[in-house]
């Protein structure tokens, strides 16, 4: 199995002495899907798709920085051995995987021993980020009970999705209701705030557009989901992406000490783009709104983040799913190592600009620039 983007591979779990910054980790796991399964497959998918997003050539324009190649080792774990047979045992080796390779001190932390600069003050108190890929959407709920020990706090959800997944698993009794505690990759959101892992005041959904059950809309009206804010996929069409940005910044607050959690279900992306997952819904966003808004969310102080759901056998020929979710996952990994740098300005600033110039703003100046510069620079818009 090749790695993400290239990256160094090591096996980390059976490397305790192993240091980074930021971990890429895959959690082959599909047992609690209740539609099509094959998410399992997903991580291989989505480092094969990474292919050609190799270290050498990953600058994020945008962004202004190539994350693997500024102040992060950013590393690729391999996969966490999940058994298929037991989803008890399979909860509790990645709640034990998550555990282990967050609690590890960066490699930067040991680099700069004792520097007390704004870019260390900034890297999540000195513990290290995970990006998981999927596997099934209910692999975020071990990871959120073993972020939920090692920051001492309840953590902020920044849910993208088509559906919510905050059900309660009594009202589907005899439809997809597990033997595992009622857990199953449409209920994790639920079980996370039965048990006080997650925000409430402060988590987001984003890019909702599902179905409900029954004959209202009792499923918005959970004890969970009255604590999170819903963004509808289609309120870009009124709002904007910088809308979409600007309410989930609101909600989340700028809070340097509040951890963070983006968990992205590949299907909040429309089935035309992202036709490889297990439930698609109609309606979704493009990879482009879903970058920009992503790009946006560049000040959050965010410590982990995974992208699942990526079933490759119903992707197409040329797997367009799995690129989408390495884009996603280079996008978020930029995110992280930007937020990390002391002088954001030196690197394109907040937004991947120079200032905080609006985009319009931005754009007018380059082409500006290129109308009297350079022939080559009125390409760039």
């Amino acid at each position: 199995m090749g790695s993400f983007g290239g990256l160094k591979h090591v096996p980390c779990l059976t490397k305790p002495n192993e240091l980074y910054d930021i971990a890429i980790i895959g959690a082959p796991f599909d047992t609690a899907t209740s539609y099509r399964p094959g998410a399992r497959f997903g991580p291989r998918a989505i480092r094969e798709a990474s292919g050609r997003q190799v270290t050498a050539r990953s600058y994020n324009v945008r962004a202004g920085i190539n994350p693997y190649l500024d102040w992060a080792k950013v590393i690729d774990c391999g996969n966490i051995p999940i058994t298929q047979m037991d989803n008890r045992i399979a909860e509790k080796q990645m709640f034990e995987a998550f555990l282990e390779l967050g609690m590890r001190k960066t490699a930067y932390q040991l680099q700069k021993k004792g520097d007390k600069s704004k870019r260390q003050a900034r890297i999540s108190d000195g513990k290290p980020k995970l990006v998981t890929l999927g596997g099934d959407h209910s692999i975020i709920l071990p990871a959120l009970r073993a972020l939920n020990q090692i920051y001492k706090k309840p953590i902020t959800v920044i849910h993208f999705d088509a559906h919510q997944d905050t059900w309660e698993s009594s009202r589907y009794d005899g439809y997809w209701k597990p033997d595992v505690d009622g857990l199953n990759h449409g209920t994790w959101l639920f079980h996370a705030g039965q048990e006080g892992l997650i925000s409430n005041t402060t988590s987001a959904h984003a890019g909702l557009r599902s179905y409900l059950g029954g004959s209202d809309d009792r499923d918005y009206r959970t004890g969970v989901e009255k604590g999170f804010m819903r963004i509808h996929a289609d309120d870009v069409d009124d709002i904007g992406t910088q809308g979409v940005v600007d309410a989930i910044v609101s909600r989340v607050g700028l809070d340097p000490d509040q951890p963070v959690y983006i968990s992205l279900d590949i299907d909040v992306l429309d089935p035309s783009i992202a036709p490889g997952t297990g439930t698609p819904e109609s309606g979704g966003w493009t990879s482009r709104e879903l970058a920009r808004i992503l790009r946006g969310l560049e000040k959050l102080n965010v410590v982990g983040a995974d992208v699942v759901e990526v079933s490759p056998s119903y992707d197409h020929r040329a797997g367009g799913t799995a690129l989408a979710a390495a884009h996603v996952v280079n996008e978020i990994i930029a995110s992280m190592v930007k937020l990390g740098v002391e002088d954001p300005d030196t690197v394109g600033g907040w937004f991947g600009r120079k200032s905080n110039k609006s985009v319009k703003e931005g754009v007018m100046e380059s082409y500006q620039e290129g109308a009297t510069g350079s022939e080559a620079g009125k390409d760039e818009l």
